[in-house]
């Protein structure tokens, strides 16, 4: 017979749930302290200067009176985003495993891909734009272009991070290079590669807004209204893109955190990244 008083069970269970819902809730806090300190100073400022800095509210409205222009300009942004970091990540991907199975092509590949990392993207666009048209296909380039290299290092350095004495066994194995590269090389670079989605996918984003600010021939997107918006001196429309694109660079990340989190929970270093 249990010598636990009558009830004891039911006080353990609602404590452990309260301990729960605490330490959730904990983990949030400050971040949530840090946000109404940044939105308490950017109020303040904005109210002792009308005509440097909106005030939160006034850009909050902005974005309720305008819920169809800014729902759109996200959506091409979004757009951009997506197709110029998924083509550039796909060609990194596919280049770095050629680079790391022939040491010749990574000799001829790795000068001209510094060469283009080195190069203003800005400079570039207006080029992009003669060649390509006016629309989204020079956005996507330029977009694909200022994520390239990250992706492009990360990948090569991930498929390189085997374990020497596995690859050994393997090749004592007689393992071909595809079995090496599916079972060894991919596995392995699948760390670097989130690590490099974190560090690109944000980026991305900015390339986007680059690729508006320097291509012409349309107006959507919400770098693009930006600019219109300079143009009448409408700080709250600026600053209510400048907090859609925040928006969607926090989104894009912690989707990358739980992703990686979901499919590499195997992997130590996976474990210790993400919220909790």
């Amino acid at each position: 017979m249990s010598d636990s008083p009558p009830g004891a069970g039911a006080a353990v269970e609602p404590m452990a749930l309260r301990a729960w819902r605490a330490s959730r809730a904990g983990s949030w806090l400050p971040t949530l302290v840090a946000l109404a300190v940044v939105a308490g100073v950017w109020q303040l400022v904005a109210l002792h200067n009308p005509s440097v800095l909106p005030t939160v509210p006034q850009v909050f409205r902005e974005i309720a009176d305008h819920p169809g222009l800014f729902a759109r300009d996200t959506g091409a942004t979004l757009r951009e985003t997506a197709v110029g970091a998924l083509v550039a990540g796909d060609g990194a991907f596919l280049l770095a495993v050629a680079m790391s199975e022939l040491p010749l092509v990574e000799r001829a590949i790795m000068p001209l891909a510094v060469a283009l990392n080195v190069t203003p993207v800005v400079a570039i666009a207006p080029a992009l734009t003669l060649i390509l048209g006016f629309g989204a296909a020079p956005r996507y380039v330029v977009t694909g272009i200022v994520v390239f290299f990250p992706f492009l290092i990360n990948c090569l350095v991930g498929l390189r991070s085997v374990d020497p004495e596995v690859l050994e066994v393997a090749r004592s194995l007689n393992a071909s290079r595809a079995e090496v590269l599916w079972r060894l090389r991919i596995p392995s670079s699948l760390p670097l590669l989130f690590a490099a989605a974190r560090i690109c996918l944000p980026l991305a984003v900015v390339g986007a807004v680059v690729a508006e600010f320097s291509t012409s021939g349309s107006s959507s997107g919400l770098g693009s209204q930006i600019v219109i918006a300079e143009q009448y001196a409408e700080l709250p429309t600026i600053f209510a893109s400048i907090l859609l694109l925040a928006a969607i660079g926090i989104a894009l990340t912690l989707a990358t955190f739980a992703l990686e989190r979901w499919l590499l929970g195997w992997h130590r270093a996976a474990r210790g990244l993400g919220v909790r």
